[in-house]
């Protein structure tokens, strides 16, 4: 998958006359007892699976149920999946005018929510208290990069820790002041951004204007604790128990697994599947441009090409349906420089149908606000249903030359064919140093991609690999099985 990507230049010292006047505002507005439970809107970020319906309508059915001893009218509390038939709603600035246009009037605060994220409505109502609704705010807890990273596309390389974004397992925040001026930027400025690659950065430079706009505010009620931890008594939001499991894990006869190599890899990148991941594999073909029995890889007959490999994935698709391979519910694409953990992901499909099309990894999109697509990053790991390689196979819909990206001409194959892509943030288009310390300390990963710059092996054993006497990662002290 190749990207065309720019360092952003930012003078972020400096800031408007309305990023100045807000600590003023904050110290003035120490509470504002007027502000209504019935002002607040709230947006589950929510996904069309049938999974992730259902746990969204969980969520949305218990702050319904906190509401009603609160107040006769409840909120809005609404799904962001089933808003509008724009593809795009997921990177949420399009729908902006949208909500201007329904909530402008009578609401003060648009507050988002993950599907995770479990919401004590009167603390967050008496957080939200401590602010003036008149003004500009965006709010959350904060999230920055320790070193400039691909997937910010290197911005504020001289100082990356400088510019906060929002952790969205935690909530986030607009008033409504600041909601209805950006609706009317973006009416008046079309968004121009090709690419959607983490949408919480994204979001935040957005409303940051390059200066000229507010800063995100850290807000100390909005947390990732654990609901139940000790620590999480001052909080507003938390992240919810562990949710009952699905079901048992996938079997992992249930998985096959391929691996896209090429020969120029095979002594260099081969040998740390085989170190790590591969022996969790209990169906796993390497494909590669040579015939290697010694590993052993199978030659597809499609070229070697310097990046795309759209023409090898669609083989591997048709490989997978037929005879040539055993049959199994689950396909899972991986580069050879892909670090995975393969019981983890057993873990997470088992809440998964594979009689429904599912497509499921790291979600990107292209040009949502022009009408483009979503689609899963291949490095991070893209998993197909059964049901949804046969509905891709059955299309018209192939590569337009071997070397062309292979995840997003089948990301334009699903959204032609009407079926959503999913998304899990446990997969990682990237290593573990381009992302959040913090946003990765409340999860139990499951991919992450590149060799560049870091020990691979070192990398899997600290973040991947499962050990009954093993700590996990960042003090993460629950099962994985537990997470998901």
């Amino acid at each position: 998958m190749f990207f065309l990507f720019f360092a952003v230049p930012v003078n972020i010292a400096t800031g408007s006359s309305r990023q100045g006047s807000q600590n003023q505002d904050l110290e003035e507005v120490l509470y504002d007892s007027q502000l209504d439970l019935r002002e607040i809107v709230f947006v589950i970020q929510s996904q069309s699976n049938s999974f992730h319906v259902s746990r969204a309508e969980r969520q949305r059915a218990d702050l319904l149920r906190q509401t009603q001893s609160l107040t006769q009218t409840p909120p809005p509390v609404l799904l962001l999946h089933s808003l509008t038939d724009n593809e795009g709603d997921w990177s949420i600035l399009p729908l902006l005018p949208y909500f201007s246009s329904l909530f402008g009037k009578n609401s003060s605060w648009l507050v988002f929510l993950e599907e995770e994220t479990n919401v004590k409505v009167t603390k967050l109502l008496q957080a939200l208290r401590k602010f003036d609704r008149r003004k500009e705010w965006f709010l959350g807890k904060p999230l920055h990069d320790e070193e400039s990273t691909i997937i910010h596309h290197y911005a504020f390389a001289e100082n990356p820790s400088i510019f906060k974004y929002p952790d969205f397992s935690a909530a986030w925040a607009l008033s409504i002041p600041l909601l209805d001026r950006l609706a009317n930027k973006v009416r008046d400025d079309p968004l121009k951004s090709d690419f959607t690659i983490d949408l919480k950065h994204e979001v935040a430079l957005y409303i940051w204007e390059n200066g000229q706009g507010p800063r995100l505010t850290a807000v100390p009620e909005l947390c990732t604790e654990p609901e139940h931890s000790p620590t999480a008594q001052h909080c507003a939001t938390t992240l919810r128990s562990p949710a009952p499991l699905c079901g048992e894990p996938v079997k992992k006869e249930d998985v096959f697994v391929a691996v896209k190599t090429c020969k120029k890899f095979h002594s260099e990148r081969v040998p740390v599947v085989k170190k790590t991941w591969e022996r969790e594999a209990s169906l796993l073909e390497y494909y590669s441009d040579h015939t290697d029995p010694s590993i052993p890889t199978i030659d597809l007959g499609v070229p070697n090409t310097e990046r795309g490999h759209c023409g090898k994935t669609f083989a591997i698709l048709e490989r997978y349906v037929s005879d040539a391979v055993p049959k199994t519910s689950w396909l899972l694409v991986v580069d050879d420089d892909t670090l995975i953990s393969l019981p983890r992901l057993q873990m997470l499909l088992s809440c998964y149908d594979p009689s429904e099309p599912v497509c499921l990894g790291e979600r990107y999109g292209y040009g949502l606000s022009q009408g483009g697509y979503s689609y899963i990053t291949g490095g991070g790991g893209m998993v197909f249903s059964r049901a949804a390689v046969v509905r891709l196979l059955a299309s018209d819909c192939k590569c337009y030359s071997n070397d062309a990206p292979d995840d997003m001409v089948l990301g334009m194959c699903l959204n032609a064919l009407g079926l959503p892509v999913t998304h899990s943030s446990l997969f990682h288009q990237a290593r573990p140093e381009d992302y959040s310390r913090d946003f990765l300390a409340h999860q139990v990963p499951i991919s992450f991609h590149k060799h560049w710059n870091i020990d691979p092996v070192a990398v899997f054993n600290r973040w991947l690999k499962d050990e009954s006497k093993s700590t996990t990662p960042h003090g993460l002290n629950k099962s994985t099985k537990e997470e998901l």
